[in-house]
């Protein structure tokens, strides 16, 4: 029997068929209206909101790095100039992983871990678009490589940065100083707007102190950038302003004769003018080239610096403390007539020694015979240390030290240089605070002819003996002559005070008249001279002590063990425009100073205007690029490039005015 099945219900089918078209529509309809409400939402309610972050990944606004200002000798040589470099540069919005970019680059631009850590120190704080450079001076092989590669590396550039270069190397290390990489220290009291684009800043000497005036205004430009940081449009610009350049007092060829007389030896020389306070040169040596820091240097070559034994990157002579010896003589004599324990008549008789009342110890003079009866002129003429030992014990060391702090000794003498030493003029508060035990008498003895713990930095001698020069009238050391651009700055000149004295005006005049005679017929006759006339004071200071009842030997002391030689004067006379104070380590004795002195003063006497020294063409139009040297090929001689015909006139004319007698005991001696 057939079993029938019942037909379809088409009816049915077709209501069921409707009423899901129906519940699609729906749902369409539904999520439609979702998302016109969504998308109504997002363009009314924040539209600045999404319009402002689609401008940022579109519209970026990047920094300009200010010029850095140039820095020039007071007759308008270049010695600090800018030059481009090319440098690999990142931001944070173009790169997802940081860590692995800077990976891949490592082989690919010989990235060191300092590189690595100073960039991501950096990064850390920049702005999220700011590029930031991973390393700067690349070599053309270093941009070709990359070149082949770049693809591989969206977010990193190579640009164009601007960077220092010193074109005299060695000769104005210790002045100027040298710019260097923003370390993290640095950041932390930095300005980050200020110094967005730029990667350095100034470490030491001019170009720290005047950080302020030499790194200018950043500007900025708005571009418009691809998702990988390329810029495709550029739609505005702010332009930067260059920083002040700056015109020191420093003279370039008395800078080049004071550097050649320290040649090869180890020591300091401050020139300066008496009447301004104007350094006209300053030469610690020996010297280092400080382009080697501009782009970071190699811990090869800063270990060998900072290893060797004669330190060329201290600065001797803002920061080196020596025992002054009898340079100040003439300063402590005025002291003992202003608080009056002598005049020019007080004498006293000299067997070669002093003792205190009580005490067997004998403080000896440098001349064991002795240097019969002296008084204040001959005192400083052949530098009796007996005479002065009778005065420091009449004074007392408390009066000593009020006295000899109005020369600047034992401050700060308030130069424009940095990490200046202070040097120390010893008292008992002094002792007690430092050492816990209480001063003692034959303490002040040794301090009266600038011994014992008595120390003094090369512009501190500088300093006092201007003041020496100006009959009590204070000056300020400084470098900086005048500057020039948008930031207001004023350098004042001149006397800042005059020291209280309670002598006559006159007592000035006759310690200048016995300085005179210390070089026409004194310690210092080795470089007297008939074509200017000379005020100075020649110094020994000890390095190797001498027990009592030896004698000093030379034959038995090593080269560093030799006394330090030292030498103070100011020239012409009767009107000074130069000062000046020379340390020569282990120089013997003050005679050999003098004689590095003497060159010195008649190339600014006699030679400076008529045919003064200036650097070979190359080094004065304009810098590296004109001269087509790159950094570390700088020749690491100390002396820059001399036209020939002026060095050559310049040596006859200095060996034919100074003579080199032999000299006798008193200026072995001193």
């Amino acid at each position: 029997m057939k079993q029938h099945f019942p037909l379809k219900n088409a009816q049915q089918e077709k209501r069921i068929y409707r009423n899901r078209i129906f519940i699609s529509v729906g749902i369409v309809i539904f999520f439609l209206i979702l998302l016109i409400v969504r998308y109504a939402y997002l363009q009314l309610m924040h539209y600045d909101e999404f319009s402002t972050a689609s401008d940022q990944n579109r519209i970026r606004l990047q920094p300009l790095a200010p010029a850095r200002g140039y820095i020039y000798d007071r007759n308008g040589i270049l010695l600090a100039d800018n030059y481009p470099v090319f440098s690999a540069t990142m931001s944070r919005a173009d790169v997802d992983d940081i860590d692995d970019t800077l990976e891949r680059l490592t082989p690919l631009l010989s990235l060191t871990q300092e590189d690595i850590d100073r960039f991501k120190s950096r990064i850390k704080t920049a702005k999220k678009t700011e590029r930031v450079s991973i390393k700067l001076n690349l070599t053309e092989t270093d941009i070709a490589q990359f070149s082949e590669v770049k693809h591989r590396f969206p977010g990193v550039n190579i640009d164009t940065q601007m960077t220092r270069y010193y074109p005299h190397g060695e000769l104005f290390a210790h002045v100027i100083g040298y710019v260097g990489r923003i370390n993290d220290k640095e950041l932390k009291s930095i300005d980050k707007d200020l110094y967005a684009g730029t990667n350095l800043i100034g470490k030491i000497g001019v170009e720290n102190s005047y950080e302020h005036l030499l790194h200018g205004i950043p500007g900025n430009e708005s571009v418009e950038a691809d998702a990988h940081g390329n810029v495709l449009r550029h739609l505005g610009r702010k332009d930067p302003v260059r920083g002040n350049d700056l015109y020191l007092s420093i003279d370039y060829g008395l800078q080049v004769v004071a550097t050649e007389q320290l040649a090869g030896r180890r020591g300091a020389i401050v020139a300066l003018n008496p009447k301004t306070g104007e350094i006209l040169a300053l030469v610690s040596s020996p010297s280092f080239n400080p382009n080697l820091f501009v782009t970071g240097i190699s811990h090869t070559d800063y270990s060998a610096l900072r290893d060797n034994l004669d330190q060329p990157l201290y600065n001797r002579a803002v920061q080196g403390a020596y025992p002054p010896g009898s340079t100040i003589k003439p300063m402590f004599g005025l002291g003992g007539i202003h608080y009056g324990y002598v005049d020019w008549n007080t004498a006293i008789s000299d067997p070669g020694y002093f003792t205190l009342p009580g005490d067997s110890h004998r403080f000896r003079d440098h001349k064991k015979s002795g240097h019969g009866v002296v008084n204040m002129h001959k005192a400083q003429n052949v530098s009796c240390d007996t005479y002065f030992y009778v005065l420091s014990y009449r004074m007392g060391i408390e009066k000593m030290n009020t006295w000899m702090r109005q020369f600047g000794f034992g401050e700060k003498t308030g130069v424009d240089l940095p990490s200046e030493n202070t040097g120390l003029y010893p008292n008992p508060e002094w002792k007690m605070r430092t050492r816990n035990s209480k001063w003692l008498k034959g303490e002040t003895i040794s301090v009266s002819i600038g011994q014992g713990a008595f120390t003094a930095t090369p512009l501190q001698l500088a300093m006092a003996t201007a003041i020496t020069a100006n009959q009590g009238a204070h000056i300020t050391p400084h470098v900086l002559r005048e500057t020039h651009g948008s930031k207001v700055f004023t350098m004042l000149n001149g006397s800042d005070g005059k020291i209280q004295f309670n002598g006559q005006p006159e007592d000035w005049i006759k310690m200048r008249d016995a300085m005179v005679d210390v070089i026409q017929t004194g310690t210092g006759r080795g470089i007297r001279t008939n074509m200017y006339q000379i005020a100075g004071k020649t110094g020994t200071a000890q390095v190797k002590s001498i027990a009592q009842g030896k004698r000093y030997n030379e034959s038995i002391l090593t080269e560093r063990q030799l006394d330090h030689g030292l030498f103070v004067g100011f020239a012409p006379a009767e009107n000074p425009d130069i000062a000046i104070a020379v340390v020569w380590e282990n120089g013997r004795h003050g005679g050999s100073a003098a004689k590095l002195a003497r060159p010195i003063l008649d190339y600014w006497m006699l030679t400076r205007k008529k045919n003064p020294i200036r650097p070979a063409a190359h080094q004065v139009s304009g810098g590296l690029m004109t001269a087509g040297i790159k950094p570390g090929e700088l020749p690491s001689t100390t002396l820059p490039n001399i036209d020939a015909s002026t060095a050559q006139t310049t040596t006859q004319a200095a060996s034919q005015a100074t003579p080199t007698p032999t000299l006798p005991e008193s200026a072995e001696s001193e």
